[in-house]
């Protein structure tokens, strides 16, 4: 359908359509599918591949005790559409874009009366006022609202970032600058981009004497998502600086090693004797709550998630998923080490049934978390 939307000055004419996610109805801009980006080609964006996005926002919000959630550029209200009727917690939708309001005001008289529409600046709003979840899901990089949000945010917090190539190293300046921190581009960069992006939100944290504990992370396509839960006191902001630190990747052979702290120390590798190369600070420490997940798995039958067997198997991977801070891809270590890999499931079961710990990844298809050394590994891939 075709509606005019008037405003102040001016018409703004968009076709719109009502879609269905989870339990919700709401209305959303027609997109045109012709352009390379076709979210980006409306007055108020929306990217439908982000539903799993926003399903699991819906999932851990059900596990959760908030009674108030912003959704600091709301958009077309999606999210907190979805979180209002689904969750029953008071949201708050706020986008600065005048553009956006008259889509936000209808979709709350029509879909969620309980919702609150706010037009403003997201740091503006979350310097304002305080909520007991804030979601900062932006265009690009959330670096320039996490010290907002940071005080905002009076129990959880949770994180989107879209630019993945700064993150992961193939924009190698542009990250250093966004999160002050050096990423590595290589085979297991989708995690350093998460643990980058989860390092830099803790360093906006703990100046405020808050503590930090990841509640569910994933990476995914050209996303990364963060679920925080924040607790109060300097001696929590201090435990959780533990978790800061550094990768040294050998940059000649597959070996690398972990040191916390924030001055990293020259390595020399052991297995080849190159000089390493440092990538961080980033978060060292655990991703995920396993109690989180499994909550999460005993609420999404009763959710009706469109993307209910995409985090089903989400789920099931990250629960079981070691929190090393890196992963091997077994075809690149097969690769370097000139054999031809077995099936992965079986280079797992070996190193399990050799005393070490060995799990897939949900970074990678072909990825490999485990505490075996190198020459453990190679030994089982053939």
């Amino acid at each position: 359908m075709t509606n005019i939307i008037l405003m102040e000055s001016t018409i703004v004419l968009m076709e719109l359509v009502e879609v269905k996610e989870g339990k919700t109805r709401f209305l959303v801009p027609v997109l045109d599918e012709k352009q390379n980006f076709p979210p980006a080609s409306a007055p108020v964006f929306f990217n439908k591949r982000m539903e799993i996005n926003r399903d699991t926002t819906i999932l851990v919000l059900k596990c959760l005790d908030a009674q108030t959630y912003l959704d600091a550029m709301s958009a077309t209200g999606s999210r907190g559409v979805r979180v209002s009727n689904e969750c029953g917690i008071h949201a708050t939708v706020n986008d600065k874009s005048p553009d956006a309001i008259p889509l936000l005001e209808y979709n709350k008289e029509t879909y969620a009366p309980d919702i609150e529409v706010t037009n403003c600046d997201a740091n503006v709003i979350m310097h304002e006022r305080r909520f007991d979840a804030v979601d900062i899901d932006p265009f690009g990089s959330p670096a320039p609202f996490l010290n907002a949000a940071a005080g905002c945010a009076k129990k959880y917090l949770f994180i989107t970032a879209t630019d993945t190539a700064p993150l992961c190293g193939s924009h190698l300046k542009a990250g250093m600058r966004r999160y002050f921190a050096r990423p590595l581009n290589n085979e297991y960069h989708s995690e350093t981009g998460l643990r980058i992006l989860l390092g830099y939100a803790v360093r906006e944290i703990v100046k405020y004497d808050r503590g930090v504990e990841p509640l569910f992370s994933f990476a995914r396509e050209h996303f990364v998502r963060l679920y925080l839960k924040l607790s109060y006191g300097a001696g929590k902001a201090d435990k959780t600086m533990e978790n800061i630190g550094f990768i040294h990747q050998c940059p000649k052979c597959p070996f690398r090693t972990e040191e916390a702290g924030l001055v990293p120390k020259t390595h020399i590798c052991p297995e080849c004797g190159a000089r390493m190369t440092a990538a961080g600070p980033m978060w060292l420490g655990p991703v995920s709550s396993r109690e989180t997940i499994e909550s999460m798995q005993e609420k999404i039958k009763d959710s009706e998630l469109g993307t209910e067997k995409k985090i089903e198997k989400l789920l099931d991977t990250c629960k079981n998923e070691l929190s090393t801070p890196t992963f091997y891809d077994y075809h690149v270590l097969s690769k370097f080490w000139g054999v031809s890999p077995v099936a992965i499931e079986t280079v797992i079961q070996r190193l399990k049934d050799a005393g070490y710990k060995a799990s897939r990844v949900h970074y990678a298809g072909t990825g490999l978390k485990t505490d075996a050394p190198l020459k453990e590994i190679r030994k089982v891939l053939t």
